[in-house]
């Protein structure tokens, strides 16, 4: 058997019936119902918000960028992020002696989990609010068992009303971010504890350099929810007179009388603050997923330019079978 010349065996011919194949992708109707009835639906309400002269958009761009409004910002944004860091410090701490073999130290942080979690957030903020009329405007500190007085500490001076609601957020908080720590720990196979021990390190040091680097990827997604849902409570403090985002939107509007309008102002500038922290969430979980997943989930860009060329489907041409033909005998 021989080929034919100026042909080599396995090389396919250079055109044919399967060279250019342009493929139609299938027909969904349903999708496109769903998508026609999903964007006319969206259409119906950002006419209607747009045209509703009770939402006050003139009132809106007016007190949008305001020195108040800002301040509020900047106040919420504080109060979270200073109830973010005592509650995730406190929350590793409490997971911690959650874990540990000696029974007092675990009981007394299951306690202070059951106390926090049963608990009302708005009780929790009233109580530090109200904390000199429990232990009184002036305490004494000094030892203990003795008439033996240090100095007097005045309650009323040292906590006002945004201390009150870092300490109320902060300390409710580390109930929650213990049992988050604690499941990311327990999603950490005993085995790389045991073969941390066996080369020496001890129990700190395994915690530190082989536990929670393992465990941040568990540990991560609920605390980026929890941060969110931090800033969103925030406005729960304007009950204790805390001058952060909802509360200068209410002092402007019994001022002004513009109720209505205020509340868009304050929503807006939550859902900016929220989708700032919805985006880095999602990055620093794409980070610490580098070493479980074999690709990194799509960035936001990606998956836009995807959604573009998406309909756009390339198919390369399957070359059809090589059968060597048989030289015919004379």
């Amino acid at each position: 058997m021989s080929t034919p010349s100026g042909a080599q065996a396995g090389t396919p011919p250079a055109s044919g019936a399967g060279a250019n194949i342009r493929a139609i992708p299938a027909r969904h109707p349903g999708r496109w119902v769903a998508t026609a009835f999903v964007l006319f639906v969206a259409t119906l309400f950002v006419i209607g918000v747009a045209t509703n002269k009770r939402l006050g958009w003139s009132v809106v761009r007016q007190y949008f960028t305001s020195s108040s409004i800002l301040h509020g910002v900047l106040e919420t944004i504080a109060l979270t992020a200073l109830a973010m860091v005592i509650g995730i410090i406190l929350g590793i701490l409490i997971a911690v002696m959650r874990l540990s073999p000696v029974p007092i130290v675990s009981a007394g942080s299951w306690v202070y989990i059951f106390f926090f979690r049963g608990t009302p957030v708005l009780v929790q903020l009233l109580f530090w609010f109200n904390i000199g009329s429990l232990v009184g405007g002036q305490p004494a500190i000094g030892i203990p068992f003795t008439h033996i007085v240090l100095f007097h500490l005045n309650v009323n001076t040292y906590i006002s009303a945004f201390t009150a609601a870092v300490l109320g957020f902060g300390l409710n908080e580390a109930a929650y971010m213990a049992e988050i720590v604690r499941a990311g720990i327990l999603s950490v196979g005993e085995g790389q504890t045991e073969a941390a021990q066996s080369i020496g390190m001890t129990r700190v040091q395994t915690m530190r350099h082989v536990v929670l680097p393992q465990a941040m990827r568990v540990i991560i997604p609920p605390t980026g929810n929890e941060t969110i849902s931090m800033l969103k409570l925030t406005s729960v403090a304007s009950v204790i007179a805390t001058p952060e985002l909802l509360n200068v939107s209410e002092r402007i509007s019994e001022r002004t009388f513009q109720i209505i309008p205020l509340l868009v102002v304050a929503s807006i500038w939550y859902l900016i603050m929220t989708s700032v922290l919805t985006a880095g969430q999602f990055y620093v979980e794409r980070h610490y997923a580098r070493g479980a997943l074999r690709t990194l989930p799509p960035t936001p860009i990606q998956r836009f330019r995807g959604l573009l060329t998406r309909n756009v489907i390339r198919v390369r041409p399957v070359p059809p079978p090589f059968f060597p033909q048989r030289r015919e005998h004379n």
